[in-house]
């Protein structure tokens, strides 16, 4: 599901190095505690991109973000200048075409251009605030030439046999 939180009237000046590593925890702990990930996201001066599977069973997306906004919020309320995120955040189901494996990727690579339509960037990875939250597996980033492989080796390896008949199957070539 691709899930984007925007900031409550597109507020800026939150957005910065130390956040970004706060983040990337709180998104860890949201991500383990409902066993989720996130293969791809994108925090963007006023809003985030996340792109989040279940990963284990059972899971659930909508706690997990459920939880990442509360901790966000919380944090958020710290600097000042009522920063908060909308009351709600926006998800999209991806429909059956975009669950295939290309199209997944290319919703992630829509997601990680995002910096580079806005004028932050010239390239994806020239924005340090786009990155993946796998647990246990720290040293994935989007940006390595065999990320997509790996990711997905390691998605099929965590859900059990029988799953596999409800997931797409193009998933597993």
């Amino acid at each position: 599901m691709h899930w984007t939180m925007t900031m409550d009237q597109r507020k800026r000046g939150w957005l910065s190095p130390e956040f970004h590593l706060q983040f990337r925890e709180w998104l860890l702990h949201s991500l383990a505690r409902y066993g989720c990930v996130c293969p791809v996201y994108c925090v963007m001066p006023d809003h985030f991109h996340l792109l989040i599977l279940g990963w284990a069973e059972p899971s659930d997306q909508r706690l997990a973000i459920r939880h990442l906004r509360k901790t966000l919020n919380a944090h958020l309320k710290t600097l000042g200048e009522s920063f908060r995120l909308q009351k709600q955040a926006y998800d999209h189901i991806l429909r059956e075409e975009e669950r295939a494996r290309n199209a997944f990727e290319r919703v992630a690579f829509y997601i990680s251009e995002n910096p580079v339509r806005a004028g932050l960037a010239n390239f994806p990875n020239e924005w340090p605030f786009t990155g993946c939250m796998v647990p246990g597996y720290p040293e994935l980033t989007p940006w390595q030439d065999d990320y997509w492989d790996r990711f997905w080796r390691l998605y099929r390896s965590k859900l059990p046999d029988w799953v596999w008949p409800a997931i797409d199957r193009r998933l597993r070539s």
